[in-house]
C-alpha cells in the first residue's frame, strides 16, 4: 500500500506519518522489505503491510511493516504508543545481542 504522506514522529526503530486518510506506522528495521500482503492484523487491530523474512534454515517469517491507523478511529497518542512499544522490544533485542552497541 505504502500510503506514505508527511513523517509526524521519528523513533529510533520506527516513523509515523500522516497520510491521507491513515496515521501510518512503519517499522525502520523491515525498510525495503518487499510487501508480500495487505492484511487485517489482529495483533494491533488494523490493516497492515506484510513481509516475509527468512532465517539462516530457509524457514520464512511474517513480519509486519507499516501499520494503517483510521485516523476516524485512532489519534497519534495511540499510535505514538505503540512505537513505543515496538521501540523498547527491539533496544532489548539489541541489548541481549550486542551490548556493547549503544
Amino acid at each position: 500500500m505504502q500510503e506514505q504522506g508527511n513523517l509526524i514522529k521519528r523513533g529510533h526503530f520506527y516513523f509515523i506519518y500522516d497520510g491521507a486518510l491513515d496515521l501510518v506506522l512503519e517499522d525502520k528495521t523491515k525498510r525495503g522489505l518487499e510487501v508480500r500482503e495487505f492484511v487485517f492484523d489482529e495483533k494491533v487491530g488494523v490493516q497492515a503491510d506484510r513481509g516475509t523474512i527468512y532465517d539462516l534454515n530457509g524457514k520464512g517469517y511474517k513480519v509486519g511493516i507499516r501499520w494503517y491507523f483510521p485516523k476516524s478511529k485512532y489519534r497519534l497518542d495511540h499510535v505514538i504508543k505503540i512505537g513505543e512499544e515496538m521501540e523498547l522490544r527491539y533496544k532489548a533485542i539489541r541489548e541481549m545481542t550486542c551490548p556493547e552497541d549503544e
